[in-house]
């Protein structure tokens, strides 16, 4: 549903006079952009016991490590169903209905309207809907997947076609919403706009969707628009040293880092959604060390008082100290295997010679079937058969006591340490080699077919295809194309050459 001249609501007025100050008086570059909104549901009205419930975790995980235990002040559930093609029927027959879009502006991607994805998918029989509570004193629920700018009594109609909805009342119509965008390849990476400093652009402006993303552009733009007016006069040092400051997150510091950097060099062309695949450095990106990777940085520029970071600085300690106590502690490979349940399948154990070769519990750790748990088991049920403890440096047992537990607030990121260290290891050492190597021309006739490049994904195929850059550079320079993909890419490109090196070596060894 979409009344003329409406803005963000159904009864908004629209901000012209805001657009045309942008456009005109400071003449910055806008563009077009759209996106929608399911209808509101009153939940009461809502046959739950048809619907696949989606239980919330419990005991929940609390936010913030200052928190010791997450104390929920009640808990609401999720809950799931489904389109049907009872639903897609109304869907295309009333495709005429629908409010006509008043710009050629593009809609979400990746969050389509009902109609879009019935009209990609016409294989489809039915497309997942989550019925979300909006809070814990409210009856409002909120239809994931439902959006579309049909009238209200089609919405209805698209609504009871749905099992445990077939008597849902609507309690706000769903609607779209247009608005204008500032390119944001005119801000720098402080989300200050070029043309017009001390002015800051956060949200939607820079052409985005979604509350997080706007949210995390509000963090980035709020702390250096503070940190620029902070009076040069001001009696404390430290917040005037911060003035000459800027809160800049890298793509390896964090997601917010990794969604300023491709808005300001790359810009977009559609509504811009942060997804964890657009990160080259996503093995290190995770949400256990969210803390340690941001904190000290929040702390530089003012935005954590000192409690949390010395929280922080207690925790990043506790991760150190657990991983050294792990890397001294060894025994014989074969009792480890012995001592970790389903560690090495037999089959595997089989085949291996046995030997003195001797592991840390560190290296155990990274083994694929290997837990923290069990493997302190085991260091502790290893260490008590011994009848003289072997020396394990300045924290043998009985002094610092390297079979201490890791602590509970580490446990998460001890484990990814090791499990995933490698691997970030080698994902750094491709994109190294992949940034010296972006001059490297791409074949003119290369197919971007799924067959010859399966792990790209649609968008990425589509715009390379359209666009058919010249070399990886030009490649690294099309909005949506991940840096991840640009090394599989280069990968891709380079392997007949490697193929040939390899045949000829082979040659000369023969």
């Amino acid at each position: 549903m979409r009344e003329d001249g409406g803005g963000a609501g159904l009864s908004e007025p629209p901000a012209n006079a805001l657009a045309e100050l942008l456009e005109t008086k400071l003449e910055l570059p806008l563009g077009r952009l759209k996106t929608g909104t399911p209808p509101r549901l009153d939940g009461t009205t809502i046959d739950w016991e048809r619907c696949e419930r989606q239980p919330s975790e419990r005991p929940p995980l609390a936010f913030s490590f200052l928190n010791g235990e997450a104390r929920p002040r009640g808990y609401v559930d999720c809950y799931r169903t489904n389109t049907n093609e009872a639903t897609h029927k109304i869907v295309a027959e009333e495709a005429r209905t629908l409010a006509p879009a008043s710009t050629t502006g593009v809609g979400p991607r990746y969050c389509p309207s009902l109609y879009k994805k019935v009209e990609r998918f016409p294989e489809r029989t039915s497309h997942g809907v989550w019925l979300e509570p909006e809070g814990l004193q409210t009856d409002l629920v909120y239809p994931n997947g439902l959006s579309g700018a049909y009238p209200e009594e089609v919405q209805l109609k698209i609504v009871r076609s749905i099992r445990g909805l077939e008597d849902a009342v609507i309690v706000q119509p769903g609607y779209d919403v247009e608005y204008d965008f500032v390119d944001p390849t005119t801000l720098t990476h402080d989300l200050q706009l070029r043309a017009a400093p001390g002015l800051y652009l956060a949200g939607q402006i820079c052409g985005t969707t979604g509350y997080e993303e706007a949210a995390a552009l509000g963090v980035v733009a709020g702390a250096n628009a503070g940190l620029s007016s902070t009076c040069p006069d001001d009696d404390d040092q430290r917040r005037r040293r911060r003035r000459d400051e800027k809160f800049i997150l890298s793509r390896r510091d964090g997601y917010i880092g990794v969604l300023v950097d491709d808005l300001v060099t790359r810009g977009t062309t559609e509504p811009y959604r942060m997804f964890t695949s657009r990160a080259e450095h996503r093995l290190h990106l995770r949400a256990d060390n969210a803390d340690l990777r941001l904190t000290p940085k929040a702390y530089d520029v003012g935005l954590v008082d000192d409690e949390r970071f010395e929280r922080c600085r207690e925790r990043q300690g506790d991760v150190a100290s657990s991983l050294e106590r792990l890397s001294k502690i060894r025994f014989p490979a074969e009792r480890w295997y012995d001592a970790v349940p389903g560690l090495v399948r037999e089959e595997d154990r089989k085949k291996r010679t046995p030997g003195s070769l001797s592991k840390s519990a560190a290296d155990v750790l990274k083994m694929p079937r290997a837990t923290l748990a069990d493997v302190e088991k085991a260091a502790r049920d290893l260490s008590s058969e011994v009848e003289e403890e072997p020396s394990f440096g300045d924290d043998a047992r009985g002094g610092a006591g390297v079979l201490t537990k890791v602590p509970s607030a580490a446990r998460d990121t001890v484990a990814a340490i090791c499990k995933y260290g490698a691997y970030v290891d080698r994902q750094d050492r491709e994109l190294e080699t992949f940034k010296r190597n972006d001059h490297l021309f791409i074949p003119p006739d290369i197919d971007y077919s799924p067959a010859s490049l399966p792990a790209l994904s649609s968008e990425e195929r589509e715009k390379l295809d359209v666009c058919r850059p010249k070399t990886l550079a030009d490649a690294s320079n099309i909005s949506g194309i991940t840096p991840a993909s640009l090394v599989y890419l280069y990968n891709h490109v380079t392997a007949p050459a490697r193929r040939r090196r390899q045949k000829k070596d082979d040659a000369v060894i023969r």
